[in-house]
């Protein structure tokens, strides 16, 4: 009994099983019969990687598999059936296109769709895509590459990757002061949360006028806490001064070289804080604790706009091992554990940087390493 169990288990690790597995992790859906046979034989003959392309090639793996795994990023609650929208169709676009991931923070970039009874695209509502998705349209052959400046008229200066996506602006740009958008880029995009990178050893000179120095009259609780967030959090978040969403417009609005009222939200909390007076950001991460995020020295670490603060924070080590996590937990049913997983997801990191941060080519890596279990 146990040898037939054994002969079982050895069988179904065949390149067959490992073609099926890897297909329906991939695209979502079982492989045709002839898709089956050539990625058997491409297994079989050592090229798992090839076989993954092959799998790529069914459109659902954009339609469906990339759609619900960029689509929790687009808004608050993590809802991956939301639909469509301009930031997931652009992640969806690149991905097919390999343009280069660690620019989805900084360029101007967007993604649109064609098809019969599909509305223009707008930058005061999501009609375009949710007609995209309603009427079944093949995203693999559909999405084209335009810019926000040309779809949606931004002026120059004001696009900024997935920060400046629609969706993104109504998500994380409305009301607040902004931090919203920093919190969630660094939770979808760096894999950590506030609390991870909290450090009580920067310079305060850069935090806000509405944040207290003595909350609940007890100033410890700033110096211990509220400082190790803001400290770093305040100097990056004041390259998006100049945005914000409006619900009555239903659009995103930049006013170059006029920062938002926003910004100066409870300003009597405390006045002597810092009052921004422009969008230049600065990284006080790069010393400390959070250097191991590992920032790029080609950098300067410092500018003006979203659009240079988003190259940051992309072309730092953390994004590009949170990209391959990401792709490892989606294709792989599971998070990385073993030492076999982290060495796993250290090499495709820097593969992942050395070759022009494709994504696809981590999609079919993780597929390859994942195939046999």
């Amino acid at each position: 009994m146990v040898a037939a169990l054994a002969a079982a288990g050895t069988a179904a690790a065949g390149p067959r099983e490992q073609a099926r597995r890897m297909h329906e992790r991939l695209a979502g859906v079982p492989p045709s019969e002839a898709v089956l046979a050539t990625m058997e034989a491409q297994i079989g003959g050592g090229n798992a990687e090839q076989a993954a392309a092959t799998a790529m090639e069914n459109p659902n793996f954009y339609s469906v598999s990339l759609k619900n795994f960029a689509t929790p990023w687009t808004n608050r609650d993590f809802n991956a059936f939301a639909p469509l929208n301009d930031y997931t169709a652009t992640v969806i676009g690149m991905v097919r296109d390999d343009v280069p991931f660690n620019s989805v923070l900084s360029d101007d970039i967007l993604y649109v769709g064609s098809g019969a009874g599909v509305p223009a695209v707008s930058a005061s509502n999501n009609d375009h895509y949710a007609a995209l998705e309603q009427n079944g349209v093949n995203l693999k052959q559909a999405l084209v590459r335009t810019t926000q400046t040309a779809a949606y008229g931004y002026p120059a200066g004001a696009p900024a990757g997935i920060f400046t996506t629609r969706a993104a602006a109504e998500a994380f740009f409305i009301a607040g002061t902004n931090r919203a958008m920093f919190r969630f880029t660094l939770l979808n995009h760096m894999c950590r949360d506030l609390e991870q990178v909290l450090d009580i050893t920067r310079a305060p000179d850069r935090i806000r006028q509405d944040v207290s120095r003595s909350p609940g009259g007890d100033s410890r609780i700033f110096l211990n806490n509220c400082i190790g967030c803001h400290s770093g959090m305040d100097p990056l978040t004041q390259a998006f001064a100049y945005y914000n969403f409006d619900p009555v417009l239903g659009r995103l609005v930049y006013s170059a070289g006029a920062v938002h009222p926003k910004y100066y939200n409870n300003d009597q909390t405390f006045i002597q804080g810092y009052r921004t007076p422009d969008d230049s950001w600065a990284n006080y991460w790069r010393a400390g604790q959070n250097a191991l995020l590992g920032w790029d020295p080609s950098l300067p670490g410092s500018g003006s706009g979203a659009a240079s603060m988003g190259q940051e924070l992309a072309n730092s080590q953390a994004f590009a091992s949170c990209q391959v996590e990401k792709v490892f937990r989606n294709v792989c049913l599971r998070p990385p554990t073993s030492t076999a997983d982290r060495s796993h997801v250290a090499s495709s990191s820097a593969a992942f940087r050395s070759d022009g941060y494709r994504l696809k080519q981590v999609f079919a890596r993780a597929a390859t390493y994942c195939m046999g279990n």
